[in-house]
């Protein structure tokens, strides 16, 4: 969905559990009894980590009887524990709390979390014409399972496990690009088929990042 101005962000975070705000470096966002979580100044990688989450969502055990924000900016700095961690959160939401995530790259975090959150694109950033930043290859087998039918899956599936090198992660970054064109065509045309396919490429992401078969959940979950 969109929003037109950084005014809006109050009144859309508290009619939700969890907002994804897809938002420039240079906005500013500012919302009243709100804490906030960002990367340790002093560290190299300008990652938020699993610690920082932990300590972050026990803020949350206190019992809030009014409106209280959470802000992580930017959210995809969390790595893949702090995501997972976070994601335990949002599996239980407590009353009064409401997590805003900023950041401009909304397919980097988990699809788990992208599904039990609402985004909002900022109407002048103008984030849907953006390319995915992935390498050339993948977002040319992102836009081959876009189109694919049960008929093609096991051709792109095998050509998916060729590869010699991480061919787990290379899987991954391919449903997670994926995604993303699915996402962006979804806002762009507001054409349902878009959205109806997602469930099953994030159930997809889910089962890989657990070990599951490649070749297998390739074609199985996306029948």
């Amino acid at each position: 969905m969109f929003f037109d101005d950084v005014a809006q962000i109050l009144d859309i975070a508290t009619r939700t559990e969890c907002s994804i705000f897809v938002l420039p470096d240079d906005v500013e966002v500012k919302l009243k009894h709100a804490l906030i979580l960002e990367p340790n100044a002093e560290t190299k990688t300008q990652t938020i980590s699993v610690e920082q989450v932990r300590e972050f969502i026990a803020l949350t055990n206190s019992r809030e009887t009014s409106d209280r924000f959470y802000i992580i900016r930017p959210a995809d700095a969390m790595n893949e524990a702090a995501e997972n961690a976070f994601l335990k959160t949002l599996e239980e939401p407590k009353p009064f709390c409401h997590f805003v995530l900023i950041t401009k790259q909304p397919t980097a975090l988990l699809p788990t979390i992208l599904s039990r959150a609402q985004i909002f694109f900022l109407r002048t950033a103008n984030p849907l014409n953006a390319a995915p930043g992935a390498q050339a290859k993948i977002i040319a087998f992102a836009k081959r399972l876009v189109a694919a039918g049960p008929k093609e899956l096991p051709d792109i599936a095998l050509e998916i496990t060729k590869s010699k090198t991480q061919p787990r992660e290379t899987a991954l970054a391919i449903i997670a690009t994926t995604i993303e064109l699915l996402y962006k065509s979804y806002f762009k045309t507001s054409n349902p088929k878009f959205l109806a396919k997602l469930p099953n490429f994030i159930k997809l992401y889910d089962n890989l990042s657990k070990n599951g078969h490649i070749k297998l959940h390739l074609v199985a979950d996306l029948l």
